[in-house]
C-alpha cells in the first residue's frame, strides 16, 4: 500500500520535519495543506518534497473535508496526519506491509502524546485511537468544532501497531491559548445539539464510538464537578501520576482546567440568556 498523505500545517517549522520524514517512508504523494504560515513551513514542506496547497482555516473538520474533494488525490488511500505527529518504524512498518486490497476499508492509528518533552503512557489516554487511514471515497472528517474523528461511509476497520506521536512542542502559554479556542468550539458543538454527520456514541462500537459514548455520559453529568471527577480518575485510579511531572501538569491542564473552562462558558452562556429573556419580560410589561 502506498497511499496519499495529507497533512495540516500552519506555522509548523518545529515540528513538520519529522512528521514529513516518516510519511514519505509510506507513500511518494505526499500533500502539505497550509493556512497561510507566516515561518518556513511551505519552504520547508516544498524542500522535503511535498506538494503544498494553501488554504484558509476555519476548523480541522473543514479543513480535512476540504483536502479530501479538492486535493488531486490519485492513489487508492489516504492517510490524514497534523504536521506534529509523527510515526514510529513499527507503525510506517504496517502501514508498508498492508496489501492494496485489505479487508478493513478503514484504519485506527494509536496516538501518544508527546508533552514537554515526555511521551505520556498511563492516564488512560495512552494510545487514543484516531482512524486516519482508509480507502478513498470511504472516508470522511465529522462536522464538529472541536475533536474531530474520520467517519467511514461503508466497511469495516481495523487498528494498526505502533506509535502515532502527537510531539507538542509549543509554549503553555500558545497550548493554553489554543485550548481557550477549542472550548469555544466545545461549547458551540454542545449548545447546537447536532448529531448528523458526527460520530455516534457506541459503548460496543470502534474506539471513537466507544469514546464518544462516554463524553457523551460524562456531558450528563452536573456541571463543575465533573472536571474534578475526571482529573481524580485519570491522574489517580489510572495512573496518570507515574507521567511525573509532565503528566501532572497534563492533567490537571487538560482533564481539570479545560474541562472546567468548558463548563464555566456554559454556565455564562446559560446566565446570558436567561439575563436576556428577562430584559425582553421587563419590557413587555406595561
Amino acid at each position: 500500500m502506498r497511499p496519499t498523505v495529507i497533512i495540516l500545517t500552519f506555522n509548523s517549522e518545529d515540528t513538520l520535519g519529522p512528521t514529513l520524514a516518516s510519511a514519505l517512508r509510506v507513500s511518494d504523494e505526499v500533500f502539505v495543506v497550509d493556512s497561510f504560515s507566516n515561518d518556513r513551513t511551505v519552504a520547508l514542506a516544498r524542500s522535503l518534497g511535498a506538494t503544498v496547497v494553501q488554504h484558509e482555516f476555519v476548523n480541522y473538520g473543514v479543513q480535512r473535508n476540504w483536502a479530501i474533494d479538492n486535493l488531486p488525490i490519485s492513489r487508492q488511500w489516504q492517510l490524514h496526519l497534523d504536521a506534529d505527529e509523527w510515526m514510529d518504524d513499527q507503525l510506517v512498518s504496517a502501514i508498508q506491509r498492508l496489501p492494496e486490497n485489505p479487508e478493513h476499508l478503514g484504519f485506527f492509528l494509536p496516538r501518544y502524546l508527546r508533552f514537554l518533552g515526555r511521551v505520556l503512557r498511563h492516564g488512560g489516554m495512552s494510545p487514543t485511537w484516531h482512524m486516519r487511514l482508509f480507502h478513498t471515497g470511504a472516508g470522511r472528517c465529522e462536522d464538529r468544532k472541536y475533536d474531530q474523528h474520520f467517519l467511514l461511509s461503508a466497511g469495516t476497520s481495523g487498528k494498526l501497531p505502533g506509535m502515532m506521536i502527537d510531539d507538542v512542542r509549543m509554549a503553555l502559554t500558545e497550548w493554553t491559548a489554543r485550548h481557550n479556542r477549542w472550548s469555544d468550539g466545545e461549547v458551540a458543538e454542545l449548545d447546537s445539539g447536532e448529531s448528523a454527520g458526527r460520530v455516534q456514541p457506541d459503548a460496543f462500537g470502534n474506539p471513537a464510538q466507544r469514546k464518544r459514548f462516554l463524553r457523551h455520559h460524562y456531558n450528563r453529568m452536573p456541571l463543575f464537578v465533573r472536571p474534578f471527577l475526571l482529573f481524580i480518575y485519570r491522574f489517580f485510579f489510572r495512573l496518570g501520576f507515574l507521567d511525573g511531572t509532565e503528566g501532572f501538569i497534563f492533567w490537571v491542564l487538560q482533564t481539570f482546567w479545560f474541562r472546567f473552562l468548558v463548563d464555566a462558558k456554559i454556565w455564562e452562556r446559560h446566565k446570558m440568556t436567561l439575563r436576556g429573556h428577562g430584559r425582553v419580560i421587563h419590557k413587555s410589561i406595561p
